[in-house]
């Protein structure tokens, strides 16, 4: 009950760190602030790395166009071909050499834009030119990932991708 009186009181009085975390000040990002990149957790920095698609190419994922990660794993049950597979896997690798150099890239930019506030050196101009790259890393990096998806519903027949959508979860079975 104390804290339900705290909390509205802190909303009736604007502050709202206090209605949203408690009486306790409990604060969401403590600990945070000794990651290497604050705005990239070491899972995500890990993700980049390998590129791996952390969910950027859920548009395609879940509207009917496979990934090849996936639709590899899945190679069995979709009844590939030698042909199929072959050309997965390919573009699996493809897929990975695009992807790994931009997620460098986008960790490299969150480090500068990092270090330009750590440094106390961020200005109007900087930040604008810092958070560019980063959108342009990010957007290329995303489309790196759903142009692979696009190339693999062309390698799959209708069948194949209707039965990877059952096996996702996506579609009634």
């Amino acid at each position: 009950m104390k804290a339900i009186i705290l909390a509205a009181v802190g909303v009736l009085f604007g502050t709202p760190a206090l209605a949203q975390h408690g009486p306790h000040g409990a604060a969401p990002y403590a600990g945070l602030q000794d990651r290497q990149i604050k705005a990239l957790s070491d899972q995500q920095i890990a993700d980049l790395k390998a590129g791996r698609g952390m969910g950027l190419a859920l548009a395609a994922e879940l509207n009917g166009y496979p990934g090849p990660a996936h639709v590899l794993e899945l190679a069995d049950a979709l009844q590939l071909s030698e042909r199929q597979r072959t050309e997965t896997a390919r573009l699996f690798e493809a897929m990975k050499a695009e992807a790994v150099p931009i997620g460098e890239r986008l960790i490299a930019d969150e480090g500068a834009l990092d270090r330009l506030f750590a440094d106390k050196k961020v200005t109007r101009a900087s930040l604008d030119e810092a958070l560019s790259r980063i959108a342009r890393d990010q957007a290329e990096l995303r489309a790196a990932h759903l142009s692979y998806h696009l190339a693999m519903v062309e390698l799959l027949s209708p069948e194949q991708t209707a039965r990877y959508a059952q096996l996702r979860g996506y579609a009634a079975k």
